[in-house]
């Protein structure tokens, strides 16, 4: 389990706690956040790091670095926007870019009536480089929904994973991340630094993202002591407002698994658009937008043997004892979706504009990783391995868009689950939630993840 409200377990009621250990089986840079209803883009997240073997030279571990849009009204305000049957306020605009939870910012651009605190030109992230130096850098896109162009001023980028994967090293100016994407690269110092240059991560415009204050800057810096802002050099405008990950062709896992030459069920899985039955838009997976039930997470339903999931809303797939699966994403909509699989490093097979022509980019290793952007009005192709018994989410990480039903639940090895010894505090937590909303009626004001 991992911790989704309504397919793992049941929320953490208000003043109660749950306490999540795991297996580090998987090494690198990552991040948790809440899976409540879109509540992570009120702040409740933060970068993980699992220390492991590295095949790559470095001499100083910066650490995590969070790049993220910034909505100045909480989540709920912004829901109640996104869920209109006017299409042209669908889409709700950030108002800042952060780095490290840092970014300048003009108050006056505030919206009228919102009375939260906002203090202009706050400061920005810092960072002290090393001349000569290899220095490890840990991107997270932790926003709720802009792509980032992450870029260094005068530095070159050397990329040695994407989210839990080694890769082998390439060396480019800038890095693509969609939200939940994790790139780690090596940036090494130049040799009689002693300025300061801009960090950046910059956001396009629609439809990959639409942010009033699209450009984040931070600064390294090479001197013991703060030194003034840097002059700016040239920002890579058109990289920026191209809407893709780097292509599959450049990205090669270290570790090499081939693509399975017939997997055991090929599955296609259709993005759609619609306006529900009052008129408000949500998205669609195979013509069902998801609406999970707090009370009743699937996996503990599947733990006592009930696979049937008689409510459509709740999106499920039973997979059965599939060994293998392979997943063709259509995405009939112009905006590009971070697409997110729990439970997996999936095989990327191919990814492209239209529609699949059935060739698999480097079959004998293609790219791995858990989160793939899926093109405006094209497809992704992944498959992966069924060796992980589990209700595994598998979503949009736009927050905005899973809270809106761009959801399905890849259901594996039933069989398996069925012998699960799940731990007490899994049904105790469900208790907790069961009593809490006896008293409280709980506003689900959206898909509830």
């Amino acid at each position: 389990m991992d911790g989704v409200p309504s397919i793992t377990q049941c929320p953490i009621a208000p003043g109660e706690s749950f306490t999540y250990s795991f297996i580090a089986d998987s090494y690198g840079s990552s991040w948790y956040h809440s899976h409540y209803s879109a509540q992570y883009a009120d702040g409740v997240f933060g970068p993980i790091v699992i220390h492991g073997p590295t095949a790559a030279d470095y001499d100083i571990d910066i650490g995590p670095v969070l790049v993220t849009d910034y909505y100045h009204l909480n989540y709920t305000t912004i829901n109640e926007r996104a869920f209109n049957s006017n299409f042209s306020v669908v889409a709700v605009p950030g108002v800042n870019s952060l780095i490290n939870g840092r970014n300048n910012y003009n108050c006056s651009l505030v919206d009228e009536g919102d009375t939260s605190p906002c203090v202009s030109n706050a400061g920005v992230s810092t960072f002290q480089f090393t001349a000569g130096k290899k220095h490890r850098l840990r991107f997270v896109n932790a926003g709720a929904s802009a792509l980032q162009t992450v870029s260094i001023d005068g530095h070159n980028l050397t990329v040695i994973a994407n989210d839990f994967v080694p890769v082998v090293p390439y060396q480019t100016q800038y890095i693509k991340l969609g939200v939940g994407q994790r790139t780690d690269v090596i940036v090494e110092g130049l040799a009689d630094a002693t300025g300061s240059y801009f960090l950046r991560s910059q956001s396009p415009a629609k439809p990959c993202a639409d942010t009033i204050q699209p450009n984040a800057t931070a600064i390294i810096y090479y001197q013991n002591e703060y030194l003034p802002e840097p002059d700016p050099w040239p920002a890579f405008t058109d990289a920026v407002e191209v809407c893709a990950n780097e292509p599959l062709e450049t990205t090669v896992p270290l570790y090499p698994i081939a693509s399975p030459f017939n997997p055991a069920t090929t599955w296609d899985l259709n993005i759609t658009l619609a306006q529900n039955e009052t008129g408000s838009y949500l998205w669609y997976m195979n013509n069902v937008t998801f609406r999970g039930d707090y009370n009743h997470p699937i996996l503990l339903l599947s733990n006592l043997g009930n696979n049937s999931y008689p409510n459509p809303e709740w999106n499920v797939e039973n997979f059965r004892s599939n060994s293998s699966i392979r997943m063709v994403v259509n995405n009939a909509n112009p905006r590009t979706h971070p697409m997110h699989l729990h439970g997996h490093n999936y095989l990327v097979e191919a990814v492209g504009n239209g529609t699949w022509d059935g060739i698999i980019t480097r079959p004998d290793n293609p790219q791995r990783r858990d989160t793939q952007l899926v093109p405006g009005n094209g497809y992704m192709v992944i498959s992966f391995t069924a060796d992980n018994p589990g209700a595994w989410p598998f979503h949009c990480h736009v927050a905005w868009h899973v809270a809106a039903g761009l959801y399905i639940t890849v259901l594996e090895r039933p069989d398996d689950i069925a012998n699960y010894k799940i731990p007490s505090t899994v049904a105790h937590t469900c208790r907790n939630w069961w009593a809490y909303t006896n008293s409280t009626v709980v506003d689900q004001i959206d898909s509830g993840l």
